[in-house]
């Protein structure tokens, strides 16, 4: 059956071979680069950012060769409101957010694909390396790229308008195809860090949208130690940067107080946490869990696999997803996004939550 296509093209190698295969597999497809900046020149240096002016001549140059038509739609008003201005409203309020997670949900796959939709597009295709079976989300065959974990937010209505050509080979098997199809970006670096800080330099852009607000960095008996500029600047499981020199002990940033605006600090095994409670579940490959399940979860992109229970509750503000680890792990901050993966493998997506609270793990003698 021939589908209506929207292949989403960043400018990229991933997104214009995942828009050749569309094509070639018979599809009446149409390339769109989403400009989401006012003033983008400004989000690329070297490798790093994206959506640049040049990005929109590689995704257009590639739409030429691959023989389909091409638009540019304006997403930066979107884009400033649902990713920029919420990445400094959690900084803010002392959670670490995760902006990649956020285009996902709320650029790529809820802007865009609400307006392919109501232009007749039938799905959404992207360079993402993750895979599509039986209407789950199932890791890449690259686990280096594997990008489930930044698509684990997505609805399964979402999920079932998606479709993800890459998932079933590695970053140097696209590279080696584009060069056979003749795509301009075969070699050119992948973009990383934030796209919108394309000095890579977060605590400055931080200070430059909020100010200095200098504060305290206690102790977990409330002794005070030192001070900062901001404890926007901070964020669970940091070492560097605490200018609390002088110590025989490493110290790391164990929580932050965005009312107080102070930073606590102590010992690695202070950050040891078996508990976790996410708000604003979303279930895109399982009805909810309402009873304690044996599952695998992620708790940050490319991090480690832990086998945890999991299940669904009614919180006081809507539904919670409640975590047990069966093995401690360091360094997991709020605003995060925990994404629970299937019991046996723990390859497929079945649900994602973000992360509200912790609860610390006991310390054996």
């Amino acid at each position: 059956m021939t589908l209506r296509v929207l292949a989403a093209m960043s400018g990229g190698v991933d997104s214009a071979v995942a828009a050749a295969r569309v094509a070639e597999a018979g599809h009446d497809v149409t390339g769109v680069h989403l400009a989401l900046s006012k003033n983008p020149q400004s989000y690329r240096t070297g490798a790093r950012g994206c959506c640049t002016v040049e990005d929109s001549h590689d995704a257009r140059r590639a739409a030429d060769v691959i023989g389909i038509p091409f638009y540019v739609w304006d997403m930066s008003e979107e884009f400033d409101r649902e990713v920029v201005q919420d990445f400094v409203a959690e900084y803010e309020s002392g959670n670490t957010p995760n902006p990649c997670l956020r285009c996902n949900e709320k650029i790529k796959f809820e802007a865009v694909l609400d307006r392919a939709v109501a232009l007749g597009f039938d799905a959404v295709a992207t360079g993402h390396h993750v895979r599509k079976l039986d209407g789950r989300l199932v890791r890449s065959v690259d686990q280096a790229k594997d990008q489930s974990y930044v698509l684990g937010v997505l609805t399964a209505e979402q999920v079932e308008h998606a479709m993800f050509p890459l998932g079933d080979c590695t970053k140097e098997e696209v590279r080696a195809e584009a060069e056979r199809r003749g795509l301009s970006v075969a070699d050119k670096p992948d973009s990383h860090d934030i796209c919108f800080i394309a000095d890579g330099d977060t605590a400055g852009f931080l200070n430059r949208r909020l100010g200095e607000r200098p504060g305290e960095i206690l102790d977990e008996d409330g002794n005070v130690l030192g001070s900062h500029g901001g404890a926007h600047a901070f964020t669970v499981g940091q070492r560097k940067g605490l200018g609390l020199g002088g110590s025989p002990n490493p110290r790391y940033v164990l929580s932050i107080e965005p009312v107080d605006n102070t930073v606590t600090v102590g010992p690695r095994e202070a950050l040891r946490v078996d508990g976790i409670t996410g708000v604003r579940p979303v279930w895109s490959g399982s009805e909810p869990l309402t009873e304690p399940t044996d599952c695998h979860v992620q708790l940050r992109a490319h991090g480690e696999v832990y086998r945890a229970t999991v299940h669904q509750r009614d919180g006081g503000d809507g539904p919670e997803l409640v975590v047990r680890l069966a093995e401690p792990a360091t360094g997991v901050a709020t605003g995060q996004a925990v994404v629970v993966y299937d019991g046996d493998r723990g390859d497929t997506v079945l649900g994602s939550a973000t992360i509200s609270a912790t609860s610390r793990a006991a310390v054996s003698a």
